[in-house]
């Protein structure tokens, strides 16, 4: 399931650059979760010519990805938000309960750190 989802994100950001028929059998098989017959079926083409399709369009999609690391930047990106969302949602409860300032200031801190990593690593 996670190399699909993986998938489906590369195609998303690197399906434009695929020629249009691959596109389109990748997209089919990933996103609208059709088989292999039924993208056939819809194409005109031979089951066994969808696959080799897809897997021509996955080994293109896997080399874009070590070249521009799109993908794996988003990932990276979406780490470190959700670590601030964790931090902010902390700082939250130290507010709520009234807690002391040097608590406060302490995860201001942390959620700052948090950001500036993220900029250096773009």
């Amino acid at each position: 399931m996670e190399k699909n989802m993986e998938l489906s994100l590369l195609l998303d950001f690197y399906g434009e650059l695929l020629k249009e028929k691959a596109k389109t059998a990748t997209e089919m098989y990933y996103n609208n979760d059709l088989s292999l017959s039924e993208i056939a079926l819809d194409m005109g083409i031979t089951r066994q010519g969808v696959r080799d399709l897809i897997k021509r369009a996955e080994g293109t999609l896997y080399t874009y990805e070590e070249k521009l690391g799109l993908y794996k930047r988003f990932v990276e990106t979406n780490r470190g938000l959700e670590k601030l969302r964790q931090k902010l949602s902390e700082t939250k409860t130290l507010i709520d309960s009234n807690v002391q300032l040097g608590k406060i200031d302490e995860k201001i801190s942390e959620m700052t750190l948090l950001v500036d990593k993220m900029i250096e690593e773009e």
